[in-house]
């Protein structure tokens, strides 16, 4: 796990990991709901209200559909969490995602690139410890102006 700035960040990877159709065109209403409630019940509920409350963080998530629904927004706040306001539309402004890029990259090199889940899940546990602590200094130092860069922006394109 990573902080930046008292904020814990996740991304899409879980919502991928829960439901890897997910992302499908076509699903059933039902099997998004099933990907939210395992959401919250599967990730929130166990893992981030206990680490947030523990070590007083903030909880700074995309705008995907599954961390957004109502049932999600009404637990974290019966749970007293706190959440970074951010803007729809701008993935490219949360330091998480560079980290999955270059996760991604890492991942890509590997002879051979993973064939199944099984191996998927090894590489990202063994490429994770690559990822060079500089990476995540720079990331950490920029968010102060990230979010400068956004306000001014008023929501539309910024330099990161």
């Amino acid at each position: 796990m990573l902080t930046f700035d008292g904020i814990w960040h996740f991304g899409e990877v879980l919502s991928s990991w829960m439901n890897p159709g997910f992302h499908c065109t076509g699903q059933m209403a039902d099997s998004v709901y099933g990907v939210v409630w395992r959401y919250r019940d599967e990730i929130l509920r166990p893992i981030v209200v206990p680490f947030i409350h523990d070590h007083h963080l903030m909880l700074q998530h995309d705008n995907a559909r599954p961390h957004v629904a109502r049932i999600c927004t009404q637990f974290l706040e019966a749970e007293n969490i706190p959440v970074l306001a951010w803007p729809a539309y701008s993935p490219d402004m949360s330091p998480i995602e560079h980290v999955w890029d270059a996760l991604d990259r890492l991942i890509q090199q590997r002879v051979p690139v993973p064939a199944n889940i099984q191996q998927l899940h090894t590489a990202i546990e063994e490429e994770w410890t690559n990822i060079p602590q500089a990476t995540i200094n720079n990331l950490i130092n920029s968010m102060r102006w990230r979010c400068v860069a956004l306000s001014e922006g008023n929501g539309g394109h910024t330099r990161y």
